[in-house]
C-alpha cells in the first residue's frame, strides 16, 4: 500500500508500508531527477548523507537503473562527513562506496570526498573551495537568489533528535549564513568532528529529499512536518525548507505513525 500527501507548506510525503517498497520509490524518484537534470543541464549534481539512506538507495544498483541511468553524468558530494579516514568505519564516504558506489559505473573523479588528512576546520574550508570550483564551472548550478550552489538533489536522513546532515538541535552551526560548508568538533553523536553543508546550501537545492524510517523517529517527523504547537521545539528537520526547490519526505508507516490524521488513513488515499 502507498500514500502520497501534499502538505500545505512542508513538501510532499511519500509513505510506504516497509523499507523495501520505500527503496523502490526512492530509486524511481532519483532516476527520474537524474534523467531530467541530464537532459536540461548535461549533468546531475547530487549530495548524499550517511546512515540507512545508503541502504535504501540500493535499488539503483539493480535493473533497470544500473543500465538506464547515465552514471557518467553524476557528480557526487556529501552533505556531511565525519572527519575520519576514508577507510574508517564511521566514514560516510566508505559507507556509500562499499554499499552503493562500487556497484555503479560512476566516474571516480566525479566523487568529491573530503581531504581526510586535514583538521575539521581546514577540511570544511577545503571542501567549500572544491565546491566553489564546480559552481564556477556550472557543473553545480548557482541559486537565482543567492550565490549558493544549487544542487539538483540533496538527499538527507533525519535522526530521532531531528538532526539533518550534521546540523544538530541548538547547535551554533544552524546559524551559519555565510559559509557553504562548516565544521563542528562537538557532535552529540560520535565521532565528534564533522563537516556539514549549511542550511543556506541545503535550502538552495532544486530538490531535497529526506528519508525517515522507524518508530523511533516518529516524533521527530511530526515536529518536522505537522502543524505543531507554538512552543514546540524547532528541530533542524523543520528548518529544511527549499527556497525555490521541492521538498519530499520518504517515510515508512512506523515513522509516520504520529502524523496528524495518519492513524485514520486508508493507505491508498490521501489523508487530511
Amino acid at each position: 500500500m502507498a500514500l502520497l500527501k501534499h502538505t500545505k507548506d512542508r513538501g510532499d510525503l511519500r509513505i510506504r508500508d516497509n523499507v523495501d517498497d520505500l527503496g523502490i520509490e526512492l530509486a524511481e524518484y532519483i532516476a527520474e531527477l537524474s534523467e531530467a537534470s541530464v537532459k536540461e543541464r548535461g549533468v546531475f549534481a547530487i549530495a548524499l548523507s550517511g546512515g540507512s539512506l545508503i541502504t535504501l538507495m540500493g535499488k539503483l544498483c539493480e535493473a533497470p537503473y544500473k543500465k538506464t541511468v547515465d552514471w557518467a553524468k553524476w557528480y557526487i558530494y556529501w552533505a556531511d562527513e565525519r572527519v575520519v579516514g576514508k577507510n574508517h568505519v564511521d566514514s560516510n564516504y566508505k559507507l556509500a562506496k562499499d554499499g552503493l558506489l562500487s556497484k555503479m559505473p560512476v566516474i571516480p573523479s566525479h566523487l568529491h570526498s573530503i581531504n581526510d588528512s586535514l583538521s575539521a576546520e581546514d577540511a570544511a574550508s577545503d571542501y567549500e573551495f572544491d565546491l566553489r570550483q564546480l559552481v564556477k564551472a556550472r557543473t553545480v548550478a548557482v541559486s537565482e537568489v543567492s550565490d549558493c550552489p544549487k544542487f539538483d538533489l540533496i538527499l538527507l536522513g533525519m535522526g530521532s533528535d531531528g538532526h539533518v546532515a550534521s546540523l544538530f538541535p541548538n547547535h551554533m552551526a544552524l546559524d551559519e549564513k555565510d559559509e557553504w560548508v562548516t565544521f563542528i568538533t562537538d557532535s552529540p553523536e560520535p565521532p565528534p568532528e564533522r563537516i556539514t553543508f549549511t542550511l543556506p546550501v541545503i535550502n538552495s537545492a532544486s530538490n531535497v529529499a529526506v528519508v525517515v524510517t522507524g518508530a523511533g523517529k516518529a516524533e521527530a517527523l511530526r515536529l518536522a512536518v505537522d502543524d505543531v504547537e507554538p512552543d514546540s521545539p524547532v528541530i533542524p528537520g523543520r528548518m529544511v525548507d527549499p527556497t525555490n526547490g521541492k521538498l519530499v519526505w520518504f517515510v515508512d508507516t512506523a515513522a509516520a505513525s504520529k502524523l496528524e490524521g495518519f492513524q485514520f488513513a486508508d493507505l491508498d488515499q490521501p489523508f487530511a
